[in-house]
């Protein structure tokens, strides 16, 4: 005999989790929301809130370092340890502001325990109960993966879960993968003082996949890091820290960013009790558009599966997990967003919808520059590069890969349109303010006019003019 019973049972309290919590109850079902800690979302914990803190604190640093610029003199002193402070009390606030969520829950539905499956409909938890469900939501998150390789030099690594914790900066810090969480750390460290190097077996930043618009983000990072792209670092203890030697060359830095990953998080879940088809990794395989795991009552959500790990994706899933496990055996497919990838380093970089192949004559490409864009002049901000892209059929945008100053707003106005269907002529029949930054796309959504032999509406040329 079970202990404990429900319709749905949510195994992880994140932001997918408690999205799936709450459609589920919605439908009327009832609903257990499973979490060892309750420490709220990894947005607010260990991601996108602290490390945006962080970006915001080196940005201040840049602004006042780069003020001569603009004929006013002054140099920038980082406390480090005020940096931190100020980090870690604005990060308190949105923290408790989830654990307030969760506490508005009945003391009922949640329980605080590790729940593994011992069967498709049951799961046993480790403090000693047992629980019987008609269907599971998995959504237990990612954790920051640490290889092998380097757990000789574990004390001195650092992750996106650990780095907040800080109680001051570092003298200098390795950044091991140059992925979205890589980059971004690794500029705001530098320009907070920090000396900062990163590298990556790979050759591209922060997972850009237009080839052209990724160059020009390393073209401008590299302004201000040392980006060792295509490198393996090999590394070791150190007396003060981690040495890293690569390519003939050997450096120590007090401190290792290891930003090579965040695997799904199914340690002590025993999917091999799920009676699901696992993949080769172990993961649960699942359907994009259902999130339902086979023909199985279990359903998963969020970054656990791997697919779109991001807050808003998470948020999505959550909501179509927790609608479908409430009506499971009858289940409903849901349109998924428009792919929609952002990355906070300066300038921006962000890709929305499909980027095709250059070899795909399916699809037309135009590019905006940013080098001589006059909003970006008038604030010191020149540089970027925004290519879009059509279908040579009939004109539609499908996708927008962009690196220029406030790239994800930018990015915003695509997201919209490709979900809407429309076309380069519709988005140039909308009002363009002068001066601002989305002045800057018009060249390129006029070349995609010609290209695919859409009407250009009667606009004013001088606007186009470079540097205007």
């Amino acid at each position: 005999m079970t202990d404990l019973q429900c319709d749905v049972a949510i195994i992880g309290a994140g932001t997918a989790g408690l999205a799936a919590q709450r459609s589920a109850r919605k439908l009327g079902a009832s609903t257990l929301l499973i979490d060892p800690e309750f420490r709220g979302t990894t947005c607010a914990a260990t991601g996108c809130m602290p490390s945006k803190l962080l970006i915001a604190a080196g940005d201040a640093a840049h602004a006042v370092r780069d003020a001569g610029a603009f004929g006013i003199a002054a140099n920038p002193e980082v406390d480090g340890r005020a940096v931190m402070r100020r980090l870690n009390k604005v990060r308190a606030r949105f923290v408790q502001g989830v654990k307030d969520s969760i506490s508005d829950l009945p003391e009922a539905v949640r329980i605080t325990a590790r729940a593994r499956f011992d069967g498709p409909d049951r799961l046993l938890l480790d403090d000693g109960r047992s629980l019987a469900a008609k269907s599971v939501v998995i959504a237990t998150g990612a954790t920051p993966a640490l290889p092998e390789p380097f757990r000789a030099v574990s004390d001195n690594i650092l992750t996106n879960e650990t780095i907040f914790d800080l109680e001051d900066l570092p003298r200098s810090v390795a950044v091991l993968g140059a992925g979205p969480i890589g980059v971004e750390l690794a500029q705001a460290l530098g320009r907070l003082g920090v000396e900062v190097a990163v590298f990556d077996i790979g050759d591209t930043l922060a997972g850009m996949q237009d080839s052209q618009v990724g160059e020009t983000l390393r073209e401008l990072l590299a302004e201000e890091l040392p980006l060792h792209l295509n490198t393996e670092a090999e590394v070791a203890p150190a007396d003060d820290g981690v040495r890293l030697t690569w390519d003939g060359q050997s450096r120590t830095f007090e401190k290792l960013l290891l930003a090579v990953g965040r695997p799904p998080n199914f340690d002590g879940l025993d999917l091999g009790n799920a009676g699901i088809a696992l993949d080769d990794h172990g993961a649960p395989e699942f359907d994009r558009q259902t999130l339902r795991c086979g023909t199985s009552s279990i359903f998963i959500a969020g970054d656990a599966n791997s697919d779109r790990p991001l807050l808003h994706e998470a948020a999505h899933e959550g909501h179509i997990a927790g609608r479908n496990a409430a009506s499971c055996p009858d289940v409903a497919e849901f349109s998924r967003m428009v792919p929609f990838a952002l990355t906070f380093t300066r300038p921006e970089a962000a890709e929305v919808g499909i980027i095709p192949d250059p070899d795909d004559a399916s699809f037309v490409g135009a590019s905006a520059p940013y080098d001589d864009q006059g909003k970006a002049r008038v604030e010191h901000r020149l540089g970027g590069l925004c290519r879009l892209y059509a279908r040579h059929a009939d004109g539609k945008l499908t996708g927008a890969s962009l690196c220029a100053p406030d790239a994800g707003h930018l990015a915003h106005i695509f997201a919209l349109a490709i979900g809407r269907g429309l076309t380069a002529t519709d988005l140039l029949n909308m009002p363009y303010y002068h001066p601002t930054l989305e002045e800057g796309l018009k060249s390129a959504l006029r070349t995609l006019c010609k290209e695919t032999g859409q009407d250009q509406p009667n606009t004013r040329e001088d606007d186009a003019v470079r540097g205007l």
